[in-house]
């Protein structure tokens, strides 16, 4: 494997981490605070993270492992947060689940060769995908709601210091 993606399989593995210490010491209201109706709150991301690391990132990797070029869904992230009211979810609960579903995930990766690597699926809205590629969109996503979580952090303890 190369060592970039062993890079990036740290950083993913560290994720759990930098949303814990985002969140840590907030309030529920401050948890489940919108800046805007369109974006989510810091619960809102916990919660997107943990299913889209259950349902997402986990089923996709072994179906891109077990199958042969398997297809796989989308997930509609906005509507999950609506049906499963993530703004009244345990965050504590999310962030422990987030973590066992990732480093389960990083365990499983850290153990495939190159070849399984080049495992194709086709990813719903992309294409064809690696499994080498899919580990690449994890970290970007992670960029995303991390990068989130700290706009969140700051205007709330900003709020706080005032």
């Amino acid at each position: 494997m190369p060592e970039s993606l062993f890079i990036i399989l740290d950083s993913l593995l560290a994720t759990p981490l930098t949303v814990s210490l985002l969140i840590k010491g907030l309030s529920e209201e401050q948890l489940s605070q919108r800046n805007s109706p369109d974006e989510f709150s810091a619960l809102e991301n916990l919660c997107h993270l943990r299913d889209i690391e259950v349902e997402g990132y986990s089923q996709r990797i072994r179906n891109i492992l077990k199958e042969n070029r398997p297809s796989l869904p989308d997930i509609d992230g906005g509507r999950l947060a609506i049906e499963r009211d993530y703004n009244h979810q345990d965050a504590n609960g999310a962030l422990e689940q987030f973590i066992r579903a990732r480093a389960s995930n990083i365990e499983i990766l850290r153990g495939l060769s190159e070849t399984e690597m080049s495992r194709e699926g086709t990813l719903e809205g992309v294409g064809t995908i690696t499994l080498e590629k899919l580990v690449q969109m994890m970290l970007e996503h992670d960029e995303g709601h991390v990068s989130e979580l700290q706009t969140i952090r700051r205007r709330i303890d900003r709020e706080t210091s005032a």
